[in-house]
């Protein structure tokens, strides 16, 4: 994955969300989740990198702003 730049994290309210799953279903469920609590900008694909276990799925979200509905 890239590395979290300055901009992701440059007020307070904003997070970068890292998820580290078996698989795309369980990664994209936990970012279902977490968007019915917070703004979030998602991830529309998994990584994953060989030899590690699983997939990994990184988000942004801003816990100042509600979801859209």
């Amino acid at each position: 994955m890239k590395p979290i730049n300055d901009g992701h994290v440059a007020k307070p309210g904003l997070a970068v969300v890292e998820v580290a799953a078996a698989d795309d279903e369980t990664a994209f469920a936990i970012q279902e989740l977490l968007a019915t609590q917070w703004a979030i900008a998602p991830a529309d694909r998994t990584t994953h990198e060989p030899g590690e276990p699983g997939v990994r799925l990184r988000c942004y979200l801003d816990v100042q702003q509600q979801p859209e509905a």
